[in-house]
């Protein structure tokens, strides 16, 4: 009799810049993927602070205090480190290692003509005087894919032109070598890829100041739903409103789970006859409910932030040991195990 071999795992790499707390965005954006996903998957979920210094140069502490600020987001909203590998990126020489190797199969205007980068640099201001790092951060993304070999990466849809780069480099790599050392992998994208900041101008971001943070306090929460952007011209209750590209109705779209009862106040609100304060009393209520339990656990682990450090490290030497074998792949095709 043969055996059955059941379907192979997925494995997953996604994770955040530390250079804040993690907002709304984040939760609706990757977090809730994450939180199914580590059910189901191979899942490595990295801090990435070797990224976030790229562009916070002589603001280092900006990246290293939120390291563990970030690692108690992921607790706080449900990760399991038994279930997901929580690391911390510059910890993980093994991907510097690699990224400069891959550097080599990219060239500096396909660099600069990823639509990432360029509305990234449009964004900064950075015109010519790019950071070296900052330019190169898509093949530091390409090697901490490829070094666990991830074959899915949870984004949004601003990021999927960095999954695409990263598989031009794994296709050029393995056709270089002559062997497929590196696996491709494909992006899943959230059921809602972009929430708007509060302000309606741009999508939420800690940088910006439009966010919610996912540790927001009730009257935090409550202010930002009050100064939410709705319909400038629904001057009164009675007349009739727009819904597209009112803030408040995109993030009742995110959070609440009654898809019928939004409908309904959407088309209440473009007749006319539904004031915006009702809609943003609603959002607040859907949104306190959201953010309590999470702003409640985190506080509860941040009192011990010591064992948060235990998590971090155990996962670090785990993620380790997975990118040094695929590091140790990549130089034997490179002909570069000279020792072995």
């Amino acid at each position: 009799m043969f055996a059955t071999t059941s379907k192979a795992k997925a494995v997953v790499l996604t994770g955040d810049r530390p250079t804040g707390p993690l907002h709304l965005g984040h939760y609706v954006g990757s977090l809730q993927a994450r939180l199914a996903l580590q059910r189901e998957a191979e899942q490595y979920i990295m801090l990435a602070d070797a990224q976030a210094l790229t562009d916070n140069v002589g603001q280092h502490e900006k990246v290293t205090s939120n390291v563990i600020e970030v690692a108690l987001d992921y607790l706080a909203i449900g990760i399991d480190p038994s279930l997901s590998t929580i690391f911390i990126q510059s910890q993980v020489p093994e991907l510097a290692e690699l990224t400069m190797l891959l550097m080599n199969f990219v060239t500096v205007a396909r660099l600069e003509r990823n639509p990432t980068i360029k509305g990234e640099l449009r964004l900064r201001g950075f015109e010519r005087d790019i950071p070296a790092g900052f330019l190169t951060y898509p093949v530091s993304q390409a090697a901490d894919i490829t070094a666990f070999r991830a074959n899915l990466v949870p984004v949004g849809e601003d990021q999927v032109p960095m999954i695409e780069q990263t598989n031009e480099i794994v296709r050029r790599f393995n056709a270089s070598v002559g062997v497929d050392v590196l696996v491709e992998c494909a992006a899943q994208l959230s059921a809602v890829p972009r929430l708007p900041g509060i302000d309606g101008k741009a999508k939420m971001s800690k940088s910006l100041g439009n966010a919610i943070s996912l540790s927001a306090s009730p009257d935090d929460i409550r202010a930002a739903v009050k100064r939410m952007y709705t319909d400038e011209a629904h001057l009164r209750a009675t007349d009739p409103g727009r819904v597209e590209g009112n803030v408040v109705f995109a993030f009742l779209d995110a959070f609440e789970p009654d898809a019928n009862r939004v409908a309904e106040l959407k088309e209440h609100y473009r007749r006319g006859g539904l004031g915006d304060s009702v809609v943003k009393r609603l959002l607040d209520d859907r949104l306190q409910a959201v953010i309590a339990p999470i702003r409640a656990r985190r506080q509860q682990l941040a009192a011990d932030r010591s064992a948060v450090l235990d998590i971090l490290r155990r996962g670090t030497e785990k993620a380790r040991q997975k990118a040094a074998a695929t590091l140790v792949d990549v130089k034997r095709a490179l002909g570069l195990d000279y020792f072995d």
